[in-house]
């Protein structure tokens, strides 16, 4: 009999890339098992998860607006209208488990489906859980984490360090530096720094790099600077054809895979699934914490890999000024390198996705 599962959350691609890649883990493992997705109105995985081949279905909730309190006045209407819905997408679809991976939909999705008796799943990826994650850990069945540690936000009995799954055409880069290389129109015989800001890019990073081209260039850097699709258009413009040779610009990278496998060291940002990718990378990383997320999770995902001297940590703050000297320092060091590289590697927990869909599959058949 074919199993039935929903799986809900989303509103950035680390929260979408791994809803996916349970997804088709689960497929791969029991091929007739149907899954339905829910997501939030207008956010990313309205496009993304139809493109990977699923059906979804949108709430329309949001989160809470910092800025303007104002704009948070519709929100317990919009909570209440979410949660009826996710009452009627549960018992029409016949679920038999519920799987939360993060973001504004997986709250009422899994609370309805705590108040009808649905099993659910919880997959925390951060090495600090959001107040969401922290309320409806007390009822799921199991919460799959990326950090140890994490009982001090959950039932230590309930949970599984599984580690967050990754996209894994992404991670694929053995054998591939040189036709990497070649793609990027760049020279082998260079050192090459991967500057990555996720999909909506990094005012930071961008800032960084753009200020310190000359020091890189000098220093025989060449860059795959990652800037995102918001800041592409004027970084274009401002730079057009006066841009080094040795620096390519691009607003996203379609082959994840060409870029890692490019890549001397890695400058990132320090959102979960990135750090994910990154372990199982294995190359030297230089993070720098977005300090405009939730409960600063970023920095503690960071410092999680700091304390294993698994990877060198620049706050956002002090970025402007310390972060070229860093990445020249490293480049000049291969030493220093190779202990990153080895460190950040023992953290790699690479089959994150087939352990979440087993814990799934066993939880729906007990």
């Amino acid at each position: 009999m074919a199993h039935k599962v929903i799986i809900s959350g989303g509103g950035t691609g680390g929260h979408i890339f791994p809803a996916i890649a349970i997804a088709n883990a689960l497929k791969q493992i029991a091929p007739d098992t149907e899954i339905l997705f829910v997501g939030a109105n207008g956010k990313m995985e309205m496009e993304r998860v139809p493109a990977a081949g699923y059906e979804i279905v949108g709430l329309d909730i949001a989160g809470i607006n910092r800025q303007s309190m104002l704009k948070n006045i519709a929100l317990p209407f919009k909570m209440l209208k979410s949660l009826w819905k996710a009452r009627k997408v549960l018992k029409q679809f016949k679920a038999e488990a519920a799987i939360g991976v993060g973001g504004y939909a997986s709250g009422p999705l899994l609370m309805m489906a705590n108040m009808i008796g649905l099993p659910t799943i919880i997959q925390e990826q951060n090495s600090y859980a959001g107040l969401t994650n922290k309320k409806l850990g007390q009822k799921a069945r199991k919460i799959c984490v990326a950090y140890e540690g994490m009982e001090r936000f959950f039932p230590k009995e309930r949970i599984l360090l599984t580690g967050n799954p990754i996209r894994k055409a992404a991670v694929k880069i053995a054998g591939k530096r040189e036709e990497a290389i070649h793609a990027f129109q760049m020279d082998l015989n260079k050192k090459t720094l991967l500057v990555t800001g996720g999909s909506l890019g990094a005012l930071t990073l961008n800032d960084c790099i753009e200020a310190g081209i000359p020091q890189l260039v000098d220093a025989g850097i060449q860059v795959i600077w990652q800037c995102g699709s918001y800041y592409y258009e004027q970084l274009q413009a401002k730079w057009g054809e006066n841009l080094p040779v040795e620096v390519k610009l691009m607003p996203f990278l379609d082959r994840m895979d060409y870029a890692y496998a490019a890549a001397d060291i890695i400058v990132a940002r320090a959102g979960a699934g990135t750090i994910s990718e990154l372990c199982v990378i294995g190359k030297p990383v230089v993070l720098v914490p977005s300090p405009n997320v939730s409960d600063d999770h970023q920095t503690k995902n960071a410092m999680a890999l700091a304390n294993h001297h698994a990877a060198i940590v620049v706050k956002d703050q002090d970025a402007r000024q310390d972060l070229i000297q860093q990445i020249v320092h490293l480049i000049n060091h291969p030493n220093e390198q190779a202990v990153y590289g080895e460190n950040i590697k023992k953290l790699a927990l690479p089959d994150a996705d087939e352990v979440i869909a087993k814990e799934i599959l066993n939880i729906i058949k007990n």
